[in-house]
Parts: structure tokens; C-alpha cells; sequence
């Protein structure tokens, strides 16, 4: 094989030398910031190690610590647990011995109450019982009254309805006699209708045969007439052909029905003769038969007329008890409910009044009566001679009211007793105002004061108080009537200083 040639090297031009020392410049580039970046990575590796390790080391610093922390504070916990639990221990056993004490004050109450209660309820137990009583008393008043009264409606029903049988029974009679006098008259007419009619159907027949001939003929002439121009005009107009074949068929129609109501016309003419005959007839005969059921009539118009006034002055009657009757039951109801609504406003007052008694009235809510046995039978004696019947069944009913009697003069008795002690202390008190004024009138002094008697102003000796012209000894044993009040005085003035 032949030697390959050696290619000479040929020579770079400029261009291909910047871009040559171009790319040696973005490789050395390239070179530096790979440098920078593996630096930059290590530095950053090296500061993540380091905290991490700083905060290892802070934890277990952190741990430590706490650790000391929680045991010096497990002691002072320790000790606070200590003081709370001796100082729970006191609050409990005073709790306990207030509990105990509440329980003892809450048993009491509740034997108290249960104690009101049950004379409460006794008394309610009363009460219920004597209106019960009277409304059983009330009850039998108003069912012997209605029983009363629908016993008479019941007779006086029976008697109307008698009466309305037996009239119904006469106008049955009456209405068949006269229905059969009718029957007979109606035979009769009909015959003589039927021959009639069989008379004038004969000539109605002739002259309608007679009739129509001669409308044929005519109508046979008009036919012809009515082609001759009907070949005229269908030769003018054909077009208003198709009309007046239609207006033919009409006229056929009209024809037919005009037929059919003379026909009917001729019909009712026939039956308005025969019937103007047959009224002629039986008019004349009726006449006598409307005679005597119009004096039937006017003897039945009378009996209706007493038995609608009977009728009326029961239903009236019924009316005017049923009337008194709702009357009273409304007024009954009304007394009941006030009543109702008077022990519904006393238990109401009764619970009220309730939170305003003491202990005392609580326990023992009526209280024995003050007078001797010998004094109350006295009274029971005086009271008995004085008392009438009536009075005394008046006091029988209300026995059960004595105890309440008893808690309301007990009341009464305590508020004049308040009313009495109220006179009294303001009577007091007007009295030591008047003499604290005039004990500050005394140690003042003003124009006022000067003006008016003062026994404590002395000049020269002299006071302006008007002197006595004697002065009675008094007798060792006797006292002056201004003593005591002079020593009351002082003690009040003593008091005061």
C-alpha cells in the first residue's frame, strides 16, 4: 500500500483566533464558577454541621436545666399541696358542720311545712266538701225542674199530635169522595170527547182532500210558469244557479214543516173547541160541588186557625220556660264560677300570706282560745237562747269557717293592737319633740326666743316669766301634779348631757 501523505498545517486566520481565545476565556469562566460554587457548597455544608451540633448542645443544656427546674419545683409543689390539703381539710369540716346544721334547720322546716300543709289541705278538704254539698243541692233543683217541664211538653205534644192525626184523617175522607166524584165526571167527558173527535176528523179529512186538488192544480200551473223562467233566467244567470237550487231545497223543508203545524194548528184548534165545550160543562157542574168545598174549606180554615193559635201559645209557653231556663243555668254558672274564682283569689292570698308568718304561727296556725271553760260555756249558752232557726242552720253550714274566723280576728286583734301602739309613740314622740324644742329654745338665743317666755333667761336676778301672786305650802305627804314631768324632764336633760 502507498504511504499516506503528511497534510501540511495551515495557517489560522484572525476570526478563528478571538474565537478560539474567546472559548478559552468561557472555559476559564466555566472553571471559576464551578470553584465558587463547590466552595460555597462546602462552607454551607460546614455552617449546617455546626448548627446542628450548637443545637444538640443546646438542647441537652436545655434538658439539664429543666431537669433541675422540676425537682426544685416538684418541692415547692410539694409543700404548696401540703398547706391546701390542711387548709381543704378545715373548709371541709366547716362545710360538714354547716351542712349538718342546714340539715337539722331543713328537717325542722320540713315537719313545719309538712304540718301547715296538712291542716292546709284539711281545710281545703272542708271547703270542697261544702261546695260539693251545695252543688249536689243545686244539681236536684235543676233536674227535678227540667224533668218538670219535659214531662208537660211531652203531654202537651202527645194531645197536639193527636189532634193533627184525627184532622188528617177527616180531609183523607173528604179528598177521596170528591177524587171519586171526579173519576165519574171524567169518564163521562172522555166519551163524549171521542165522539166529537171521531166527527171532526171525518170533515177535517174531506176538506183536506178538497184542499188538495185544488193546491195541485195550482201548483201544477206555477210549475209550469216556473220552468218557462226558470229556462229565462238560467239563461241570463247561470251562476246563481247553484243558489237557488239550494234555496229549493229549503223551500221543500219549509213547505213540509209548514204542513206539519197546520197540521198541529188544526190539531189544537179541534182540541181548544172540545175543550171550551167540555169547561162549559163542567164548569156548570163544579159551580154546586165548589159550593159545598168552599164551606168545607171554611170550616177547615176555621179549625187550622184554632189549632195554629194553640200551636202558638204552646210554642210560646215552651219558648219563654226554655228561656227561664237557660237564664237561670247561665246564672248559676256565673255564681259558681265567682265563686271558684273567690277560692282561687283566697288560696292565692292564703299562699302569700304564708311567707309572712313566723315560726310560731307556722307550727301552731290557730291558737287556743283565751276564756276559761266555765266563760265559753257561758257564751255558748247566751248565744244558743239568742239565736233563731234560720241563723242557727246558717252557722251549721258554715262550721268549717270557725278556725278561719279565728286566724282573721287574731289579725284584726294584732292590727289595732299595731294601730293602738302607733298612737302611742307618736303621742311620745310628739311630747319629747316639744320639750327638746323647748330645751334648744332655752339654750339659744335669738329675737324669737327673747320674745317669748324663756324660764331660763334671768337678768338681775328677775325672769321674764309672770310671777305668782301665792305660792301654796305643800304638805310633806301630797305631791304636785307637774312632779312627775318635772322628773321626766330632768332625766331627759340628764340623758342629753
Amino acid at each position: 500500500m502507498p504511504k499516506k501523505e503528511k497534510k501540511a498545517k495551515t495557517p489560522l486566520s484572525d476570526e478563528e483566533q478571538l474565537l478560539l481565545f474567546q472559548q478559552k476565556l468561557l472555559a476559564e469562566e466555566e472553571m471559576a464558577k464551578k470553584k465558587e460554587r463547590l466552595l460555597s457548597q462546602f462552607l454551607k455544608d460546614k455552617l449546617a454541621k455546626e448548627e446542628h451540633s450548637s443545637a444538640l448542645n443546646l438542647n441537652k443544656i436545655n434538658t439539664q436545666w429543666r431537669t433541675v427546674l422540676r425537682e426544685v419545683k416538684t418541692r415547692e409543689l410539694h409543700k404548696d399541696i401540703e398547706i391546701l390539703s390542711q387548709t381543704f381539710e378545715r373548709v371541709v369540716d366547716c362545710k360538714d358542720n354547716v351542712i349538718k346544721s342546714l340539715a337539722k334547720d331543713l328537717s325542722e322546716a320540713e315537719e313545719q311545712y309538712a304540718r301547715a300543709l296538712r291542716s292546709h289541705l284539711h281545710n281545703v278538704d272542708q271547703l270542697l266538701a261544702l261546695q260539693r254539698h251545695r252543688l249536689s243541692l243545686l244539681e236536684e233543683s235543676y233536674n227535678m225542674e227540667l224533668e218538670a217541664l219535659t214531662k208537660e211538653f211531652e203531654t202537651e205534644r202527645k194531645t197536639i199530635i193527636d189532634q193533627h192525626e184525627k184532622e188528617i184523617h177527616y180531609l183523607q175522607d173528604i179528598f177521596m169522595a170528591m177524587e171519586q166524584n171526579y173519576i165519574d165526571s171524567e169518564y163521562e167527558s172522555k166519551l163524549e170527547f171521542q165522539s166529537m173527535w171521531n166527527d171532526l176528523k171525518n170533515m177535517n179529512l174531506e176538506e183536506k182532500h178538497f184542499l188538495r186538488l185544488h193546491l195541485e192544480n195550482i201548483v201544477e200551473d206555477l210549475w209550469r210558469k216556473f220552468q218557462d223562467v226558470l229556462k229565462n233566467y238560467t239563461d241570463a244567470t247561470e251562476d246563481r244557479k247553484a243558489a237557488f237550487e239550494t234555496l229549493q231545497v229549503k223551500d221543500e223543508k219549509s213547505s213540509k214543516e209548514i204542513e206539519v203545524h197546520m197540521k198541529k194548528i188544526q190539531k189544537l184548534q179541534d182540541a181548544i173547541t172540545i175543550s171550551k165545550g167540555k169547561i162549559m160543562i163542567h164548569s156548570r157542574e163544579s159551580e154546586d160541588e165548589n159550593r159545598y168545598i168552599r164551606n168545607d174549606k171554611e170550616l177547615v180554615l176555621v179549625q187550622l186557625r184554632k189549632l195554629k193559635a194553640q200551636r202558638t201559645q204552646a210554642r210560646a209557653a215552651s219558648q219563654k220556660n226554655l228561656v227561664k231556663l237557660t237564664l237561670e243555668s247561665n246564672a248559676t254558672l256565673k255564681a259558681l264560677r265567682k265563686i271558684v274564682d273567690k277560692g282561687e283569689k283566697i288560696l292565692k292570698l292564703a299562699e302569700i300570706c304564708r311567707k309572712f308568718e313566723t315560726e310560731e304561727e307556722k307550727v301552731l296556725p290557730f291558737y287556743s282560745s283565751v276564756l276559761t271553760p266555765k266563760e265559753q260555756e257561758g257564751i255558748e249558752e247566751n248565744n244558743l237562747e239568742e239565736l233563731t232557726e234560720e241563723l242557727a242552720k246558717v252557722m251549721v253550714d258554715y262550721t268549717g269557717m270557725e278556725n278561719f274566723w279565728k286566724r282573721y280576728n287574731k289579725v284584726k286583734l294584732e292590727q289595732l293592737s299595731l294601730q293602738h301602739r302607733r298612737a302611742q309613740l307618736l303621742d311620745i314622740n310628739g311630747k319629747l319633740r316639744e320639750m327638746l324644742k323647748q330645751y334648744l329654745d332655752g339654750i339659744s338665743v335669738s329675737d324669737e326666743v327673747l320674745s317669748q317666755l324663756n324660764p331660763l333667761f334671768i337678768v338681775n336676778y328677775q325672769s321674764n316669766l309672770p310671777q305668782p301672786l301665792s305660792i301654796p305650802t305643800a304638805h310633806p305627804g301630797s305631791t304636785s301634779p307637774s312632779a312627775p314631768w318635772r322628773d321626766q324632764r330632768r332625766s331627759f336633760f340628764l340623758g342629753l348631757g
